[in-house]
């Protein structure tokens, strides 16, 4: 194996890690989200972490985090709860460093 091969065999196994880490982080960012929103709504701990898990779950509906803002939107407006657009993203953007944090120190 040449010294190039090795490289590229590294450079792609880094992409790989890379991959699977930030995977982890949306669905814990996902997990979060919903416990947050279970929260805000009122759930009892067992719904709470129910809904956590419909919330990771909408994620697989399609790419990107539209389908899990939207699930979390309408739940929110549902329960008569007034959040706004630009609340919500924020605390998707915010609980997504708290994921990643989480997922690189093994919490």
């Amino acid at each position: 194996m040449t010294t190039f091969d090795k490289r590229e065999q590294g450079f792609e196994s880094k992409f790989a890690l890379d991959q699977e880490q930030e995977f982890k982080a949306v669905a814990r960012r996902n997990r979060l989200l919903g416990e947050w929103a279970a929260d805000k709504m009122g759930l009892a701990s067992e719904a709470r972490a129910d809904y956590a898990k419909a919330v990771v779950k909408s994620d697989f509906e399609q790419p990107g985090d539209e389908d899990v803002f939207r699930k979390v939107m309408q739940d929110l407006t549902g329960s008569g709860l007034g959040v706004g657009e630009g609340e919500l993203r924020s605390k998707m953007d915010e609980l997504m460093a708290v994921a990643r944090e989480q997922i690189k120190t093994g919490e």
